[in-house]
């Protein structure tokens, strides 16, 4: 009889685990899954720009971001999702120096290309954030952050290749 139960048992569990169903476990949740991993940063120099450790979180909903620089007193940490009912990809970035972005945007190819909304800087010129990742064929991955000003004037925030950490 406890065979029977056990079993039994065993049976429901299996049954309830494939009725659940993995809402975040789409192709669009998956866009972004290339930045996924423990990476080194380098500038385009070839110096250490930090480390960063991308990992899936909340069931594939989100995808986190740790940050830490070279020097270690710039420390960060966004959250990345697919925002389904806007059919867009969003990011929230906080750090610890008090900075905050948010991004929004979609995969274009082999690029993840998020934008913020346009603001208005000290001198009155509208302005907005650009952060451009993209899979490169070896699997590392180029970040490339962009302040854009009165829809011409570029400034070259963050460019930093990804490798993956040994």
């Amino acid at each position: 009889m406890n065979k029977f139960l056990l079993l039994f048992c065993l049976i429901s569990l299996s049954l309830v685990a494939q009725d659940k169903k993995c809402n975040c476990c789409t192709e669009k949740h998956a866009e972004f899954d290339f930045w996924k991993g423990t990476w080194t940063v380098t500038n385009p120099d070839g110096t250490l720009a930090g480390k960063n450790i991308i990992d899936k979180i909340q069931s594939n909903c989100v995808l986190r971001e740790n940050w830490t620089s070279a020097k270690g007193n710039l420390t960060g940490t966004s959250t990345n999702f697919y925002n389904y009912s806007k059919k867009r990809w969003e990011q929230i970035w906080v750090d610890n120096q008090g900075g905050s972005l948010h991004l929004k945007g979609n995969r274009e190819g082999n690029q993840m290309i998020l934008k913020t909304d346009v603001a208005k800087n000290q001198k009155g010129e509208s302005y907005y954030h650009k952060v451009t990742w993209t899979l490169n064929d070896d699997g590392s991955v180029r970040q490339y952050w962009e302040t854009i000003t009165n829809d011409k004037d570029i400034t070259v925030a963050f460019d930093g290749l990804y490798k993956k950490a040994e």
